[in-house]
């Protein structure tokens, strides 16, 4: 569809200067499903849809453990995915094995992101089909991070941020509210998360307690994952803070029009 002489191989510029198939690359994290991220001044959540191929197989793991003060979730290709989870699990292993301590996020996010840069200049390596929302805690200073990397190599820092298909709802969502997330509470992190992938759900499909998964980490608190039954709480009150949200519209709908009949009958 897109092909054309400058996109056989990622080495190759076109004359416009740009590179082909790491755009490609790029366009696959589009296409994978949503995963949103965002932190408060002493915890970081990540929350990621999860897509089953058929109605016979389970659905695909999302979110990652690399430490316990650090993990990642994904969108794009899940087999890279799994080969850079590797690569991050041994970088933390090797880094508290020589120096006795847990990995500053900062040092494996530069790692990670020149691994990312390196396939974009070699001949023999395509660039990784995915992009990353790593959450962490420094275990120097005890503040949440949010990192997200790009198969250009790029890697930025956020305060929160939506990867994957359907996450232009998402962004719009957490720009909306990112003012109250610094003060934030764990429970009000994960409610914001679970409400911003509400709006990256395809069709007539709901959120629920199998297609969503959300991990948290923060001060006094290693990485964890919430899925199935222990996320059901979760969305029972993101349910019923939706109705109470409905009944506020209605009731400010049912006194416009109160407002209007008066100032017709006056």
């Amino acid at each position: 569809m897109f092909r054309n002489q400058y996109d056989t191989d990622v080495t190759v510029w076109s004359p416009e200067g740009r590179l082909l198939q790491v755009e490609y690359a790029m366009e696959s994290v589009k296409q994978g499903s949503a995963c949103v991220g965002l932190r408060s001044n002493t915890h970081a959540v990540l929350g990621a849809l999860k897509r089953s191929v058929s109605e016979l197989s389970t659905h695909q793991k999302k979110l990652f453990e690399m430490d316990s003060h650090m993990g990642m979730g994904i969108a794009g290709l899940t087999a890279d995915a799994r080969s850079l989870a590797k690569y991050m699990r041994n970088e933390c292993l090797n880094h508290k094995y020589v120096y006795g301590a847990p990995m500053p996020p900062h040092l494996l996010m530069h790692d990670l992101a020149d691994k990312h840069q390196r396939t974009t200049q070699t001949y023999v390596r395509r660039p990784f089909g995915v992009g990353l929302l790593v959450s962490a805690l420094d275990p120097r200073t005890q503040k949440p991070h949010l990192y997200q990397t790009c198969p250009s190599g790029n890697l930025y820092e956020y305060y929160a941020s939506a990867i994957g298909a359907r996450s232009q709802s998402a962004r719009t969502y957490l720009e909306k509210h990112a003012d109250s997330f610094p003060e934030a509470k764990r429970e009000d992190l994960i409610l914001h998360a679970l409400q911003a992938l509400v709006g990256c759900v395809s069709g007539d499909n709901e959120l629920t307690k199998e297609n969503a998964s959300i991990a948290i980490v923060g001060v006094g608190e290693d990485f964890t994952l919430l899925e199935g039954d222990a996320l059901q709480p979760f969305l029972d009150r993101l349910e019923l803070k939706g109705g109470d949200d409905d009944d506020d519209d209605d009731a400010e709908e049912a006194d416009d029009a109160d407002d209007v009949e008066e100032m017709e009958t006056s």
